[in-house]
């Protein structure tokens, strides 16, 4: 089976002008979050200084503050949107997705904990706490959604923002009986990345890797899972695998996105459908693809956050909200249909 090679030269040429359209948005976005902010630094300088950094205030900005929350914000976007293409290939449904599926709420919610209950916990041990909310949250809705004939796109929604409701008012609960870590709590909570440094970014990076690395194996088999269980299971595949598989792969993108830079929503949502309508239903293409658009929307989004309350500091969560609710409830409109 080779999807790839049997597509006709229209479909690898767009492909190709996808991806360099994606690397050239990429790199604009990356220059743009080091230049924009309370103190802007003109683009010229912007690429001067990156790679020949001297000792100016404008050097010491760019490499210590806004280069780290850059590529805190280009990973974790990555991730999101690969989660994201992955529980949509496993539910076969459209609206799947990190947040939609409780699996950010249920990281928050350990998190929380971790933070607010276990106060001295290191940013390694709550990375730990992450992944079994994760697990948890994502498997309530999995759970709630199949019962009673099957997992349909408007039961998945329902489950979804019923345990996400459930595990947000369990938080605030938390938050509000220990009002001494309420502002930075909260402020993690909306979802962002700055102050991001690069030890967050170390902490990151090597999770993040081995969950792309997943991903990328789990191309192939979850292009043949979009054919049907029994197809599937014809051509030779476990079906029980790859879904478990999966799941440890979601649990291990979402799990580190969500620690590092708080419950960021809709990317995950957004970008996988938007690639798969583009490009077609091969996952060995739509998850690297996805993942480079994932960083490009985080990025700008962290951008366009500036100037929500210029020039102070405002959420990504924010400005994700408001691209992905429309999306959504556009979604849910179709009934969830994919295309």
């Amino acid at each position: 089976m080779n999807q790839l090679s049997n597509q006709p030269p229209f479909y690898k040429y767009k492909l190709f002008i996808g991806l360099l359209g994606g690397a050239f948005l990429l790199v604009v976005s990356i220059v743009a979050s080091l230049s924009i902010g309370a103190y802007a630094i003109p683009f010229t300088e912007v690429l001067s200084l990156l790679f020949n950094p001297d000792h100016s205030k404008e050097a010491s900005i760019i490499h210590t503050i806004r280069l780290p929350r850059a590529l805190v914000g280009v990973v974790v976007g990555a991730c999101l949107a690969m989660a994201g293409g992955i529980m949509q290939a496993i539910t076969n449904n459209p609206l799947a997705s990190p947040q939609i599926f409780g699996v950010n709420a249920g990281a928050s919610l350990m998190v929380v904990i971790g933070v607010v209950l276990l106060p001295g916990l290191g940013s390694d041990i709550l990375i730990y706490f992450a992944f079994l909310g994760a697990a948890a949250g994502g498997g309530i809705v999995y759970y709630l959604a199949s019962t009673g004939g099957g997992m349909t796109p408007v039961k998945l929604a329902l489950a979804g923002i019923t345990v996400h409701l459930f595990l947000s008012s369990l938080i605030q609960g938390i938050v509000l009986f220990h009002e001494t870590s309420t502002e930075d709590v909260l402020f993690w909570l909306a979802g962002g990345i700055d102050g991001r440094n690069w030890s967050d970014f170390s902490l990151l990076l090597p999770w993040a890797l081995a969950g792309f690395l997943g991903a990328l194996l789990l191309g192939k088999s979850l292009t043949i899972l979009g054919l049907g269980d029994e197809v599937a299971q014809g051509l030779g595949q476990s079906i029980g695998w790859i879904r478990g598989s999966s799941a440890l792969v979601v649990i291990l993108l979402a799990g580190i996105s969500v620690a590092v830079a708080g419950p960021i929503g809709f990317i995950g949502l957004i970008i996988p459908n938007i690639v798969r309508k583009i490009i077609g239903s091969d996952y060995r293409v739509i998850l690297p693809v996805a993942g480079l658009f994932g960083a490009v929307l985080l990025t700008i989004s962290d951008v366009l956050s500036r100037f929500i309350a210029f020039p102070g500091e405002s959420p990504v969560g924010i400005v994700t909200a408001l691209i992905g609710a429309p999306f959504f409830l556009y979604l849910a409109s179709k009934g969830g249909r994919k295309g």
